[in-house]
């Protein structure tokens, strides 16, 4: 399987592209700002045509592309319902009301919106089958990604970090369903899964059980 990922804008939030192989069509996760640029480079120099956009949560840092890509290639949005109304209010109910105006002049819906409403669903995009877990905490709409093969890859957001959590502080977050997410949903998958977040690093699943400070005592 081809995987590859860069840091998008200024928040350098991790914009990835996942395809089978070469030449083949393509799944990309997070775009945040600025991405279409460098995501073009990617998909003209290894042939790809896009096939879907996922999105991990609703926070404009992964979703600034969004609509521009969706639409630029005809793809679907996938999106938890409880974060859809970002995508055209990314700010709402945490910024201040002038920059929530501008922002609403900016942002809107892409063409396409698929809600991703059940938990633990099995999708086939371009010829990758993707299981969605629901994790809330980071938002009420989080969701992680994971993809089989050789090894099993899984596109946290801002869920879980190398060595860190997502914050609960802003609208919609709450700790205590963050870490019943990473515990029911995360530290059950094999210590081999490798994690792919949204900003920094990526680590697996058995470092984070041992190193990650946030996690102490919480493995299963």
């Amino acid at each position: 399987m081809f995987v590859t990922g860069f840091p998008a804008g200024l928040l350098q939030c991790n914009c990835y592209v996942l395809a089978p192989h070469p030449g083949a069509d393509a799944i990309i996760v997070d775009p945040g700002q600025r991405a279409m640029g460098p995501l073009r480079r990617i998909l003209d120099q290894n042939r790809l045509a896009p096939a879907a956009v996922l999105l991990t949560h609703g926070h404009i840092d992964h979703i600034w592309s969004a609509q521009k890509v969706s639409d630029t290639f005809g793809c679907p949005a996938y999106i938890h319902p409880e974060d859809r109304f970002m995508l055209a209010d990314p700010i709402k109910d945490f910024g201040p009301k002038l920059g929530q105006l501008v922002f609403a002049a900016i942002f809107r819906e892409p063409q396409q919106v698929v809600e991703l409403d059940r938990d633990g669903a099995l999708i086939d995009l371009a010829g990758i089958s993707v299981t969605v877990d629901h994790t809330p905490g980071h938002t009420r709409g989080s969701v992680v990604f994971r993809v089989g093969g050789d090894e099993e890859l899984a596109f946290t957001g801002d869920t879980l970090f190398e060595r860190s959590v997502g914050r609960t502080d802003l609208f919609g977050g709450s700790g205590r369903d963050l870490m019943c997410s990473i515990v029911d949903k995360l530290l059950v998958l094999d210590d081999k899964t490798v994690v792919l977040p949204g900003h920094g690093n990526s680590t697996t699943i058995g470092a984070e059980r041992r190193f990650n400070p946030f996690l102490e005592g919480l493995s299963r």
